[in-house]
Order: C-alpha cells, then sequence, then structure tokens
C-alpha cells in the first residue's frame, strides 16, 4: 500500500507540472468514438492472451480461459496490490470453471513464463529502434542490461517449475509438519502438471510466438492511441515505446498499478521519439482509464460469482 500511495503522488505531481488543463485537453481529444476504439482493441489483446493460455492448458473451452485472462489483468490492473495478486486472482477465475486448482496453478506459471520470455524479445526489438532512432539516449545501457540479467534468470526459474513440487514438499514438513500431511501427494500432481506442460515444446513455442504477438498488439494500440492524441509518431516507434515501457514497468512490479512509475516512463520514452510530455501524460491516463472501463465490470462479475459460491456452501 505505501507503493501505491508513493506511486499516486507521483502521478499527481506529474499532472500538475504539466498542467491539468492541457493533459484533460489531450485526453478529450479522442473523443467517444476513440475511447471506445481504444476499449475495442484491448478486447482483441484479451483474446489473443486468452489463446496462448489455453494452448498449453486445452482441457477446457476457450472461453474459461477468456474469462481467467480478464480478471487476472483486471485484478492486477485495478485492486491495490502487486501483479502477482492478479495471477493468483486469474487461477483462481478458471478454477471455479472446471479447472483443477493443480492445473490452474501450474498452467499460470508456464504461461506467464512464456510471456515474460516474449516481453524480453519485444524489450529488446524496442531497444534496437531505440539506439537506431537516439544512439546517445540515456536509457540504452540500463535496458541492455536488464535484458541480459533476465534473461539467463528466466531460465533458472524455467528449471525450478521442474522440482517445484518436491521443494514445496520440503519446505511445508519442516514448517508445518502434520498440517500438510498429504504435501507430498499435492506436491507430486503439481509436478506431474509442470512435467506435461513442458513435455509438449510445440505447445509451450506456440505460446512464445503468440504472446510476442500480442506484445506487438499493445505496441498497434500505444500507436492508435498516440495518433488520436494528435502526435507524429511512426508505428515502429510507438513500438519501441511500448516495449521499452513495459521493461520499465516489469522492475517496478511491487508497485502496485505501477502507479505514477507508468507516467514518468511514458514521458521520458516519449520524449526520445519526440512525442510532447503532455501528450505521453495524456496518452497514460487513456491507458488507465481503458483498464478501468474493462476491469471495475470484471471483477464485479467475478466476485458476483464468488458470491453465490459462498451462499451455495462452495469453497
Amino acid at each position: 500500500m505505501t507503493f501505491a500511495l508513493i506511486g499516486l503522488l507521483a502521478a499527481t505531481a506529474l499532472v500538475g507540472w504539466f498542467g491539468v488543463g492541457a493533459v484533460w485537453d489531450a485526453t478529450l481529444a479522442v473523443g467517444w468514438g476513440g475511447f471506445f476504439l481504444l476499449c475495442a482493441a484491448q478486447f482483441l489483446l484479451f483474446v489473443v492472451l486468452a489463446v496462448s493460455w489455453w494452448v498449453i492448458a486445452p482441457a477446457r473451452g476457450f472461453g474459461v480461459f477468456l474469462w481467467g485472462r480478464m480478471v487476472r489483468d483486471s485484478a492486477g490492473n485495478c485492486l491495490p496490490f502487486t501483479h502477482m495478486g492478479g495471477f493468483v486472482a486469474g487461477a483462481r477465475a478458471v478454477s471455479l470453471h472446471g479447472i483443477s486448482p493443480t492445473q490452474a496453478t501450474a498452467s499460470t506459471v508456464a504461461d506467464v513464463t512464456a510471456e515474460v520470455l516474449a516481453q524480453i524479445i519485444f524489450a529488446a526489438i524496442g531497444l534496437v529502434v531505440l539506439v537506431a532512432h537516439a544512439p546517445a539516449t540515456p536509457f540504452a545501457w540500463p535496458v541492455a542490461i536488464g535484458l541480459a540479467v533476465a534473461l539467463p534468470a528466466l531460465g533458472v526459474f524455467m528449471a525450478a517449475q521442474q522440482g517445484a513440487g518436491k521443494i514445496f514438499a520440503r519446505l511445508s514438513r519442516h514448517i508445518a509438519g502434520e498440517w500438510f500431511a498429504n504435501a507430498q501427494e499435492r506436491a507430486a500432481v503439481l509436478g506431474a502438471e509442470f512435467a506435461l506442460i513442458y513435455g509438449h515444446t510445440g505447445r509451450l513455442a506456440a505460446c512464445v510466438g503468440i504472446h510476442l504477438v500480442a506484445w506487438i498488439g499493445t505496441g498497434v494500440v500505444g500507436w492508435i492511441t498516440l495518433r488520436l492524441l494528435g502526435a507524429e509518431i511512426s508505428l515502429i516507434d510507438a513500438i519501441a515505446i511500448e516495449g521499452l515501457l513495459h521493461a520499465v514497468l516489469a522492475v517496478a512490479f511491487l508497485v502496485p498499478g505501477h502507479a505514477g512509475v507508468q507516467e514518468a516512463a511514458y514521458i521520458g520514452l516519449g520524449a526520445a521519439f519526440g512525442v510532447a510530455p503532455e501528450v505521453a501524460l495524456a496518452a497514460s491516463l487513456l491507458r488507465r482509464a481503458r483498464d478501468l472501463a474493462w476491469g471495475i465490470p470484471v471483477l464485479l462479475v467475478w466476485q458476483w460469482v464468488e458470491m453465490r459460491r459462498i451462499g451455495r456452501g462452495l469453497s
């Protein structure tokens, strides 16, 4: 919560610094038609992201994973906790519709891993474009170092998933003793799920590829947003901004909703590509408005489903 408050104060300060009027005028420039277009584009991204999750766990219909992905992103963007809470919420959402909790957990971890790998590729594309556009930019080296560290770290994380079941069992025996007497059995089931998922290399490769398409799609949506706001920017430059933006946001994962960090990153990266600060800030605010327009209804429906289950005495 402390990080959220700091981020909120930073975002408020940025709006004040560049002028509330200028930001408001830039935001209104898109009109209701433009805002509807951005919301519709976000739904298409939900569909693509759901396909990637469904590819590695095709046990149920696609609609279950579409709903789970919408809950995951809505919780991560709108609720006052980090994106880890969104992962848990998404797994919980699909588990309410016929997916076993173990499969929901394992498939979520694998899908997030594939998404991060695609994000690294996407950020690398953005870095190449940035260096070609502005060789002397101060953003290049920090991003390059971050990518160099992230790739082997992700490899270690993927390898650790293979032994996640055994690790959980050992920890539970030491920490809780008889409280988790069936930990070994649960760990075996979880390990089997990971083995099944990672045994299908073709599905995993497809998952990474689909996530890369989704990341590029976010760049296209960012380009549409900036163009609606009147910015003269090419599609490849807008994609580069989005790739580098998410590299920055990944570092700030402890800040709920990336409050303040997103705005500052938009302004800094936008400046490198000739986007006026008030337009970049307006683009960030439009992004938040779009997230709320989707997130609030999705979370209300999810909570309604949860309350109905509680009313029927289900867990």
